[in-house]
């Protein structure tokens, strides 16, 4: 099964200090993984070093055939095109509805075609369960809505790999659900999901693969 990224011996820093060291974990496609630890331990450094937003110091970082540690500047955005990014604060443009939302990240990627931005905005609503509410405005969505956006600009490229940072932190006990569900659903058709995450009710519900950054190794949910 083909290897998504890889990280060897990996030391992760805020700043100057260094919050994680040796760190070793890859994954496959279609695989499900939570990452966990304190708050503050550095799961989403680790997440910011696998979508180069982080300089990788010491170790060694392979996503998607890049070498993050001679990786260049013209080549993150061709990385990030094959990548899906999720937010706990959902990070939506508020000047603008669901499908300019959407539509921004699809020009952005280079994307000229109107009927295909249209036919892929749709089929990505459709899929998250928001069909219907293109024109509306950010404010007028619920959190868990507003999340679902997120899901859905993640997903709208078809990415390799979604990489999300706690994005069920702000939500109620359902709507953290349906946002599982559709991220469960994502890594059954074939994407690569990693997810940071303090919420052992979530991992309990929807075993998989679980990281803990500051041991450095793969546990059982049992043991959270």
């Amino acid at each position: 099964m083909e290897t998504v990224f890889e990280l060897k011996n990996l030391s992760v820093f805020r700043k100057q200090n260094k919050v994680l060291s040796g760190i070793n974990l890859s994954a496959k496609k279609g695989e499900f993984i939570f990452l966990t630890g304190r708050v503050g331990s550095g799961k989403s450094s680790l997440l910011k070093i696998l979508y180069a937003d982080e300089e990788v110091k010491t170790g060694e970082v392979s996503v998607i055939g890049y070498n993050l540690k001679k990786i260049t500047n013209k080549q993150v955005p061709l990385l990030r095109r094959k990548l899906g990014i999720v937010f706990q604060d959902y990070k939506l443009l508020t000047d603008r509805n669901v499908y300019d939302n959407l539509k921004f990240v699809l020009e952005a990627s280079g994307e000229k075609s109107r009927t295909l931005i249209k036919s892929k905005i749709q089929e990505t609503l459709s899929f998250v369960g928001l069909k219907g509410k293109e024109l509306r405005m950010p404010f007028e969505l619920s959190g868990g809505e507003q999340q679902s956006v997120g899901i859905a600009r993640a997903l709208i490229n078809k990415p390799v790999l979604i990489l999300a940072d706690e994005p069920t932190g702000n939500l109620d006990e359902k709507s953290s659900e349906n946002i599982m569900e559709l991220l469960r659903n994502a890594s059954q058709n074939g994407t690569t999901v990693v997810m940071a995450t303090h919420d052992l009710t979530l991992i309990k519900k929807y075993p998989s693969k679980v990281f803990n950054v500051e041991k450095n190794i793969f546990e059982s949910p049992d043991n959270q």
